[in-house]
């Protein structure tokens, strides 16, 4: 079978694209049992990902888990209902998405790491890859 060591996927894109809170949540999810192999083979890409409060329930949208039947279909993720709850009232007041970071096993269960974010602007983009440019030619320089 598996071995119940650490997994983990990262969404790398979420720093990029989103200006991310420092409240983080963690939710379990609901998957199918060829997506919760396919997840453990590291077939899951949440580039594209966010999450969604419909009908008090928080749904995962664009996860593309490639071992799957339908591999972006959308899936239930596991939070309790206060913690719902204080989400959307910050979604609505600063116009916040809830994007998911990572995700991991803790034990035999798979769970979702999530945290609110604002979308970047394209100007802030090109700014932060500016800075990021201009600190490697520092570190290369100090290191001659």
């Amino acid at each position: 079978m598996y071995n119940i060591a650490e997994m983990r996927i990262t969404n790398r894109k979420a720093k990029f694209n989103y200006k991310l809170e420092s409240e983080r949540f963690e939710a379990g999810i609901s998957l199918e049992g060829s997506e919760a192999k396919a997840f453990r083979t590291n077939k899951v890409d949440l580039t594209n990902a966010h999450a969604r409060i419909i009908d008090d329930e928080v749904w995962l949208i664009n996860a593309n888990i490639s071992g799957a039947k339908k591999p972006t279909r959308m899936r239930k993720l596991l939070l309790k209902k206060n913690e719902i709850i204080s989400i959307s009232t910050k979604m609505k007041q600063k116009r916040l998405t809830f994007v998911p970071i990572s995700m991991y096993t803790t034990g035999h269960l798979i769970k979702v790491k999530l945290a609110l974010g604002k979308t970047k602007k394209k100007f802030e983009k090109r700014e932060n890859l500016k800075k990021k440019a201009i600190k490697r030619q520092i570190e290369q320089e100090i290191k001659k």
